[in-house]
């Protein structure tokens, strides 16, 4: 999937949560200024980050990254 696209269904998904970048960044472990990169699309995100994501959001890997 492309980094754009990704990383607009993050945001995405984080603000249909109601959540923060701060309190998704908590959530996963990583710093404010990583999850800020992915979201605008200028830091790609590995898959173990991308699962954290995903299992904080309540959503499957596959349902955020389009894949299945």
């Amino acid at each position: 999937m492309e980094n754009m696209q990704l990383a607009q269904r993050i945001r995405a998904f984080r603000k249909l949560k109601g959540l923060t970048q701060q309190q998704l960044a908590a959530q996963i472990e990583v710093s404010l200024a990583v999850l800020g990169a992915v979201e605008r699309g200028n830091r790609r995100a590995d898959e173990a980050l991308l699962s954290r994501i995903a299992d904080a959001l309540g959503i499957s890997l596959d349902e955020l990254t389009l894949r299945g």
